[in-house]
């Protein structure tokens, strides 16, 4: 954002270089999952742990957390754990200017900024209001086509990332949930998770340059 405010190709390049640097070896970890997550230890002894209390029919009223003051024996109603509380994704859709579709999803995303450090969800909403990215390398992509050589990489490795997410919660959750449960579309954090995982992954591909 520096380099684009003061006009500075060589800047951005290396930037985005080493983003793409980040993004590739984010991706070469998250494959490795299966080498130490089996679906069934996870489905079974991993995940009923980190399962939130909002839209739990199992928990319908939420949890009574006994002996904190604050909540005053009234139970309360929180999302699980889920990678929508990362602050990476959301910060590199902020900064590609990688839109989204207002739909459920959307809206639970938003939610989950709640639960990142304040922090985080500052940044996010900083590079959120500054970023030109997108604008910058259209502007400059004759001029510098390596500029939108490396925005169309970085862009294609967050699609990949999401695409291994969307993978990975097909054979992690939807496959297992098929065998106990009816619902098969709920994911941890208590939404339709496969269908607006894939929207994602198509939302962020369709923004190639």
């Amino acid at each position: 954002m520096q380099a684009i405010a003061t006009q500075k190709f060589s800047a951005a390049i290396a930037a985005l270089e080493e983003i793409k640097k980040a993004w590739t070896n984010i991706n070469t970890t998250m494959q490795r999952m299966p080498q130490g997550c089996d679906p069934y230890i996870y489905f079974h002894r991993v995940r009923p742990y980190i399962h939130g209390w909002k839209n739990n029919p199992a928990l319908p009223q939420g949890l009574v957390y006994e002996g904190v003051e604050e909540y005053n024996q009234k139970p309360q109603q929180f999302r699980g754990e889920t990678g929508a509380q990362s602050s990476i994704l959301p910060t590199m859709d902020a900064l590609f200017n990688i839109s989204h579709e207002r739909d459920p999803l959307w809206q639970y995303l938003m939610e989950m900024r709640n639960y990142m450090p304040p922090k985080h969800h500052a940044f996010i909403k900083k590079v959120e209001k500054h970023s030109t990215l997108r604008n910058f390398v259209i502007k400059h992509k004759q001029q510098v086509p390596t500029l939108r050589d490396l925005y169309n990489d970085c862009v294609s490795l967050i699609e990949k990332f999401r695409t291994q997410h969307l993978e990975f919660a097909h054979r992690y959750i939807h496959q297992r949930t098929a065998k106990f449960y009816n619902n098969t579309d709920i994911g941890t954090g208590g939404t339709p998770f496969l269908k607006y995982l894939q929207k994602h992954r198509n939302e962020s591909k369709q923004h190639l340059l």
